[in-house]
């Protein structure tokens, strides 16, 4: 059994988003950023696409060897990982077991649609203690909407059997909802929905906004007749000429979503849901560095890995520009800390307009994810995040609210980001 590098090196930790199965799926989500990498990236239709045994002890071995932190997290994605089936996962513990040093824990989290969870399924999870991310995007009706299998079929009732497996094992959940035009129309509805039927201990809530080249151009490579002034009508998703697709959810409609979900959680659920985009808007108004990598100064430390080894900048950056290399030519940890990688995640700060570097709540927000800048500000400024509008109004919103609750724990409210903050945060 291998031994924990020694301690006095600095603190070296890995976080792939692992495509074991890449962008295969047994269901066509109308939003999928996902599904068009087969044809992007060369992937044969004509294979069955995944983790060969070889690069699955590879990849495992590499992952673990290549950290030297008493906690290692595999994040399993796809596609929709559980195509590969229970026994793919049960080697994939066994692997685990075999090449995990003394005193370092294991653990493991699964994201998936829901719909092929089963008993079997729900013991392994249990006994092998994963955490389980299940999407679900609301009551019967908003789900359907654009979660649909191939042949045009809502998915509402398999995604719920699946979650009363959870249920009925006792496996630790979270479930992720995506907030589009449908979704986002009807914040309370939803919320309600995933606390009292769902009964989901932890909501992730994730903005869809994707311009209509998505899936041949990447991000920071957008045509120019897509960065558009913020404002323009041409940015709405409902217009006819609109640059981004229709199912997205606009600026404001995001703010609004936010800002009516917060304060049912606020008036109620503080302490009993946890909603990671809150608790880390308040973690920031204490001066600390905001956790969520979308709301960070800097990005680039989640990589993502897809069936053949080749490793990406981000999950959001699997296009070729942003290859960083394969596992079978370049180990993890030359690929995570490369120039390139080190590169792409300072330029998340770096590159932010004017507009971002003068409004009173960039500690907080850093113009969220890159991958929404590609609009121009209104003095012409490229950079600007897509949902800016949005982000500011539930800020303006939420910032008496959370000034008051960071105020009444005893710590000092922070319009700013305490100094040793970014030292403990990026030592």
């Amino acid at each position: 059994m291998s031994e924990v590098k020694p301690a006095s090196k600095p603190i070296q930790r890995l976080n792939i988003m692992t495509k074991p199965i890449g962008s295969k799926c047994n269901i066509d989500c109308t939003y999928c950023y996902y599904l068009s990498k087969q044809d992007l990236l060369g992937h044969s239709k004509q294979y069955d696409n995944r983790f060969s045994e070889e690069m699955l002890e590879h990849y495992i071995q590499s992952y673990i060897e290549q950290q030297n932190f008493p906690e290692i997290i595999f994040h399993w994605q796809g596609g929709e990982p559980t195509l590969l089936g229970v026994k793919f996962f049960r080697d994939v513990v066994r692997l685990q077991k075999k090449y995990s040093p003394k005193g370092v824990t294991i653990e493991n989290n699964l994201q998936t649609n829901g719909i092929l969870l089963n008993d079997e399924w729900g013991k392994f999870l249990h006994k092998n203690n994963f955490l389980v991310g299940i999407s679900i995007d609301g009551p019967e009706l908003i789900h359907n909407a654009h979660r649909t299998n191939r042949t045009g079929r809502g998915t509402f009732k398999q995604t719920m059997k699946g979650i009363e497996v959870l249920h009925k094992h006792k496996v630790n959940f979270a479930t992720l909802t995506c907030v589009n035009n449908v979704s986002g129309a009807s914040p309370l509805e939803v919320y309600r929905f995933l606390r009292d039927e769902v009964r989901s201990p932890q909501m992730q809530f994730i903005p869809i906004v994707e311009p209509k080249s998505f899936r041949e151009i990447a991000p920071q490579r957008w045509l120019e007749s897509e960065q558009l002034f913020q404002g323009m009508p041409e940015t709405e998703p409902n217009h006819p000429n609109s640059i981004v697709e229709p199912w997205c959810v606009s600026a404001y409609q995001w703010g609004d979503f936010l800002i009516e979900v917060f304060d049912e959680w606020f008036n109620n659920d503080v302490g009993q849901v946890h909603v990671p985009y809150f608790e880390a808007w308040i973690e920031s108004w204490m001066g600390r560095v905001n956790p969520l990598c979308t709301h960070s100064p800097m990005c680039g430390k989640g990589l993502a890995i897809e069936h053949n080894g080749d490793v990406f900048a981000c999950d959001h950056y699997v296009y070729p520009e942003y290859k960083l290399g394969n596992i079978n030519d370049k180990t993890l940890e030359e690929m995570q800390f490369s120039p390139q990688q080190e590169h792409f995640g300072k330029a998340k700060e770096g590159s932010l307009p004017t507009q971002c570097r003068q409004c009173e709540y960039q500690f907080s927000c850093f113009g969220e994810c890159p991958k929404n800048r590609f609009l121009k500000t209104l003095q012409g400024e490229p950079g600007l995040n897509y949902l800016c509008a949005g982000w500011k109004k539930f800020y303006q919103h939420a910032d008496p609210y959370i000034s008051m609750l960071v105020a009444s724990m005893g710590y000092p409210v922070h319009k700013s980001i305490n100094p040793e903050a970014m030292k403990i945060r990026f030592k």
